[in-house]
């Protein structure tokens, strides 16, 4: 059977206690793992080469 879908539309004051109770489930080594992922992924994007739709361009 699947698990319901959690959607993420809601007024932003619902989703934000929302998001301050998830975090606060979190253990102290799953806030840092959740904290190194987004750093890692600001890097990449950083760091990434830019690509563009238009001809031409290289």
């Amino acid at each position: 059977m699947m698990k319901n879908v959690k959607l993420n539309h809601a007024n932003p004051k619902v989703m934000e206690a929302r998001y301050i109770e998830e975090a606060r489930q979190l253990t102290y080594q799953q806030r840092f793992e959740k904290l190194m992922a987004i750093i890692e992924l600001s890097y990449l994007l950083k760091t990434a080469k830019k690509y563009s739709n238009r001809k031409g361009l290289k």
